[in-house]
């Protein structure tokens, strides 16, 4: 079971964009990542692609690059601090739980 699910609200903990709240919009597992909305936005330079019908236009692009799993921590919806996961299990299923107020994140 992740710690982090895609939808989940997190904090970035460390780097340039510490102390920034977005949501996850995508966890890449085998890269050990994550892409959160509004944080570690990059620009990138397109050239225009003319191939066929498809006719892409060119310029400066931003976009959210993905950040390593171990900078960034879950948002407890319930007390609104980031904090760290634990797990229990409730009704035969494994849930996340919040180590501060021991609230169910699932």
């Amino acid at each position: 079971m992740n710690r982090i699910k895609q939808g989940d609200t997190v904090e970035v903990i460390t780097g340039e964009d510490r102390g920034m709240r977005g949501e996850v919009l995508r966890v890449l597992l085998k890269e050990n990542r994550v892409v959160v909305s509004k944080v570690n936005m990059v620009t990138k330079h397109q050239s225009a692609q003319r191939a066929g019908r498809s006719q892409m236009q060119g310029g400066r692009i931003q976009f959210e690059a993905p950040i390593d799993l171990s900078n960034v921590m879950l948002v407890c919806p319930k007390c609104n601090q980031a904090t760290r996961v634990g797990y229990t299990t409730v009704d035969e299923r494994k849930v996340r739980v919040c180590r501060k107020c021991e609230a169910v994140i699932d």
